[in-house]
């Protein structure tokens, strides 16, 4: 595989990664041939979603006239109320009728009624109500809801409003009959008088959206196309989806089919996807939507596109095979360097990248490899200089300590001398040595925190001799925390200035304390040397608290052990004073756990 990669075209060498795209970008042109492929199926789209347009609006002129022709024929059932000689003598106010005459007249009429809903099964009910408050409907014995006033219903007073005129209502529940609540459509219609001018009441007939359901739902405007029908308000009188209209889980374009004139159409492009809106008005005041998905329009053209793209597809296959073959070409060298680059990023900086032609990305490989060259001997020499300032800067902590114990140490045995005291200063002698041994040991910074109680033990054991009743100690420092790490000789410095500048200058005759404290908290280790001695003013707690500043003497062990522990464990380490003039001072020490 590697060969054929580094083979050579005769007439378009490949000396460089320009002339490589250059090849690519010419073989590419065949990728024209899919533009041609989109042109020509956008020009089919179009055609076909305008010969779709016109196929909508007369599917949606057959449902008019289904529905026109629905209604007309309510239309008539209220023109035979209209006519009916007992009807019209029931509601007016032109003569007595006696309560035997008054329920022969509502049996007939009754009657009347249940012929029509026994041949009609899309009517729910009919019922007269006149204006002298009479009423009859198609049930024996007919009681109104006392709780649904009459004149209040929208169809009711929609009747009054059209002065004769049918006027079919918006879906609603009919509540005027007591105990009977359905979901209708109502044709309501005022009736005339025989003059044709006063009138005597209201027929209203209650149909069932059972019959718009099974003309609508019948209706194939593909896999997702539907119907519905809105009423001038903005009503929905029929949608497929109606109940998640209801529920606010779904919206419909209502507002654009209303402004819509008849037989328009629209385009909605959203989230649902595109589709064509259609738009009839009927005569009753409705208007029918048809809504189409320019999807399943175009799924219903796959032969269209097929014929299309069948001529297009060998070459674009071709046209495929070569941009991928040299895509892999080009790429491969720069995926390469990106896997050595990571390598690099991870820390590895013996990597040497591959170089396999000299052209631009072999230039780049070549000047990488010289960057990680130079990059491992500045790291390596930058690793070395800082390990041996980390140790020059111990070294020179270490040596600012020993002698100042030393020389504080031997003035305690030659005062000891001058005294006598032959025995105390064989023991002080032998607790001195003991003290030099745990320090002997250049090599090892961390002791355990035994061999540092053991040390500060003996240190204060020396000082107890020399001071006698004026010096008293503690040594608190829990036995769980014994086998963890810590620095040499990390205590003495500070019971050292604790003793010479606290306890030897008090004045009085209470006895000299120091406490030592050590325990574990959390993930950090800290210690406490306390005394009750001199103390300090804010004034030179302060100053002891710079870094770089210090009164003589005083601030040379404090300083050196806290730098001492900020060099070897970081910043976050280190010591803490408090101090209280005539109280005595506080040092904490924090440093992390070690195993």
């Amino acid at each position: 595989m590697q060969k054929e990669f580094n083979l050579r075209l005769p007439f378009f060498p490949l000396k460089s990664i320009q002339s490589s795209i250059s090849l690519a970008f010419s073989l590419l042109i065949l990728a024209a041939i899919v533009l041609t492929s989109l042109v020509s199926y956008r020009v089919s789209v179009d055609a076909v979603e305008s010969n779709s347009k016109g196929y909508i609006e007369e599917i949606i002129k057959q449902v008019n006239m289904n529905l026109q022709s629905y209604v007309d024929n309510m239309e008539n059932i209220s023109l035979l109320a209209m006519t009916n000689k007992d009807v019209k003598y029931y509601i007016s106010d032109n003569g007595f009728i006696s309560s035997e005459d008054r329920r022969t007249y509502e049996k007939r009429i009754s009657d009347l009624f249940q012929a029509i809903l026994y041949t009609r099964q899309d009517i729910s009910s009919i019922m007269v109500f006149g204006y002298n408050g009479r009423y009859v409907s198609d049930r024996r014995i007919t009681n109104l809801n006392r709780f649904a006033s009459l004149e209040q219903q929208s169809w009711y007073k929609s009747a009054q409003a059209a002065g004769g005129k049918a006027v079919i209502s918006a879906p609603h529940v009919q509540n005027v009959i007591e105990n009977d609540y359905r979901w209708v459509v109502s044709l309501s219609r005022e009736l005339k008088s025989t003059d044709g001018i006063t009138a005597e009441g209201v027929f209203l007939v209650d149909l069932n959206l059972s019959i718009i359901n099974d003309i609508c739902s019948k209706i194939n405007l593909g896999k997702k196309g539907y119907l519905f029908i809105v009423d001038n308000d903005g009503n929905i009188v029929y949608h497929p989806q109606q109940q998640l209209i209801d529920s606010k889980l779904r919206t419909e374009r209502v507002n654009d089919v209303i402004q819509a004139a008849s037989g328009s159409s629209f385009v909605v492009n959203d989230g649902e996807g595109k589709r064509i809106y259609s738009v009839q008005d009927t005569n009753f005041g409705w208007k029918i939507a048809g809504v189409a998905y320019t999807n399943d329009l175009i799924a219903s053209q796959k032969d269209l596109r097929n014929s299309i793209l069948l001529y297009s597809l060998l070459g674009l296959t071709i046209s495929l095979l070569i941009s991928i073959w040299l895509s892999h070409r080009l790429t491969k060298p720069i995926k390469v360097l990106q896997s050595d680059m990571k390598q690099v990023e991870k820390g590895n900086f013996d990597i040497q990248t591959k170089i396999e032609q000299m052209n631009e990305i072999g230039q780049l490989g070549r000047s990488f490899n010289v960057m990680v060259t130079r990059t491992k001997l500045l790291m390596e020499e930058t690793i070395l200089n800082q390990e041996s300032k980390r140790k020059s800067e111990l070294l020179l902590l270490q040596s600012q300590i020993n002698p100042h114990f030393l020389y504080n140490t031997l003035d305690s045995i030659v005062w000891m001398a001058e005294q006598k005291q032959h025995e105390e200063v064989v023991l002080m002698t032998s607790a001195l040595a003991k003290l030099f041994r745990a320090s002997i040991t250049k090599d090892q910074e961390l002791v355990p925190i035994r061999v540092e109680v053991e040390h500060i033990t003996n240190y204060l054991l020396i000082q107890k001799m020399r001071y006698n009743e004026d010096l008293d100690y503690t040594i608190d420092i829990d036995e769980s925390i014994w086998g963890y790490k810590t620095l040499k000789i990390l205590l003495q410095p500070l019971v050292e200035n604790a003793i010479y500048h606290g306890i030897r200058k008090m004045y009085g005759s209470d006895d000299g304390m120091i406490t030592i404290r050590g325990k574990l908290s959390g993930d950090q280790i800290v210690f406490e040397v306390e005394d009750n001695g001199l103390g300090m003013t804010p004034e030179q707690l302060s100053q002891l608290r710079l870094a770089s500043v210090s009164e003589g003497d005083k601030g040379i062990g404090i300083r050196n052990v806290n730098e001492r522990i900020k060099l070897f464990f970081g910043h976050e380490y280190g010591i803490q004073i408090r101090s209280e003039i005539e109280v005595g001072t506080c040092v904490t020490i924090t440093i992390p756990k070690l195993e």
